[in-house]
């Protein structure tokens, strides 16, 4: 499979196997939310069994050999508003109307809105990610956060009805304020320790979908003005990046439940995010029934690296060695051989109540993928 039998290794970010961020609660961990949330158990209890999870979980990553670990997010409610709720300037809101998204599903669709001036301050992500760190030993310990162009996109882009706070009227105001609380974010990570970030951002996934464009033309919205602003948005926050931090950006495509996913060849946005982005890496999902289109959107990529989201957190069904192999060869006609990766379209539960794959179905996914990552590149045993 690889050029030449060299082998390969990597110590840069993403590896040559990596994940997303989020892994399956555990039916403890489950019920022990809902007794908090029916005031049954105190926020100290609560705290002492979600450290239990991480633990656990950290344990289970690394013995399947990853090696960055995550928390799981297994102390989030959704994998981006807990993180935004947390803004100050941020206020935590129910839809009115329940969005066609959530269907039938028995869960409480929330949202988030502007309410006063954002900035970051005291967020309780950063002690969430110093348990990390102090749990992770010789992996790298890995953090998950939504994208400075989502906060922006729930709060002025999703409502058809939105009215700017006074502050706000200038929408520069606004975008300034994003940069400055991303960056204090950013910074306040690297000081805790943190090396490896992620941006997690559905709004490319959306720009991909030609329905989602035709929605936002008719409400007056250029999509195309507006992916380029998004793009500006995320390289001004990572000027403050250290030169020794890796921050990735995933190109999430809808996981909740069996909603439907959103579909659409990355080539809408691929000349402007993969060209101008400056993060160091993408996490691009695919989806399973090839609706994300083909790699040729691929050829605007300059250095950063790519991991290949072929492996299904959807479908139970275990990957073909052949099959992913065969299409890992065909983005390299694209990207090098050197800069691709392999990781699962998505985190294994975006939010709590995620129930695709059982928990041994998700193990044995990323032992799978494992075993085909070290074929492909040739990773030495124990590397």
């Amino acid at each position: 499979m690889h050029p030449g039998g060299l082998i390969m290794d990597r110590t840069s970010f993403p590896y040559y196997y990596d994940i997303v961020g989020s892994f399956l609660r555990t039916e403890t961990l489950k019920a022990a939310k809902r007794q908090y949330k029916q005031g049954d158990m105190s926020a100290v209890r609560l705290k002492r069994i979600e450290n239990q999870a991480v633990r656990e979980l950290v344990r289970k990553q690394k013995e399947a050999g990853l090696k960055a670990v995550t928390d799981g997010e297994l102390r989030r409610r959704w994998w981006h508003l807990d993180f935004l709720w947390y803004l100050n300037g941020i206020e935590r809101k129910k839809y009115k109307r329940r969005p066609d998204i959530f269907r039938e599903e028995e869960t409480e669709p929330e949202t988030l809105a502007v309410c006063g001036r954002i900035s970051f301050g005291n967020h309780p992500f950063l002690n969430h990610f110093r348990f990390l760190k102090s749990i992770s030993g010789d992996a790298a310990a890995k953090m998950t956060i939504p994208s400075p162009a989502m906060l922006h996109l729930i709060c002025c882009v999703h409502p058809e009805s939105y009215q700017p706070i006074p502050i706000y009227r200038n929408e520069k105001v606004l975008f300034e304020d994003i940069i400055r609380s991303y960056q204090k974010a950013l910074r306040a990570f690297y000081n805790a320790g943190c090396r490896y970030l992620q941006f997690d951002d559905v709004s490319w996934g959306e720009f991909c979908s030609w329905e989602r464009r035709e929605v936002y033309r008719s409400r007056g919205i250029d999509t195309e003005k507006l992916s380029e602003r998004y793009v500006w948005l995320i390289n001004q926050v990572l000027r403050v990046k250290p030169e020794d931090m890796t921050v990735t950006l995933h190109v999430c495509r809808g996981n909740f439940y069996s909603a439907r996913m959103i579909s659409g060849s990355y080539e809408a946005v691929a000349e402007q995010l993969f060209g101008h982005c400056l993060v160091d890496g993408f996490f691009l999902e695919y989806n399973d029934s090839g609706q994300s289109g083909d790699f040729r959107p691929l050829r605007y990529i300059k250095n950063q690296k790519v991991a290949l989201g072929l492996i299904s957190v959807r479908s139970p069904v275990m990957e073909k060695d052949d099959v992913i192999q065969k299409k890992i060869l065909q983005a390299s006609s694209y990207v090098p051989l050197t800069q691709l990766c392999l990781s699962p379209q998505c985190g294994f539960a975006s939010e709590e109540q995620q129930r695709f794959l059982t928990d041994e179905q998700q193990w044995e996914k990323i032992r799978n993928m494992k075993r085909i990552a070290e074929e492909v590149w040739k990773i030495p045993a124990g590397a």
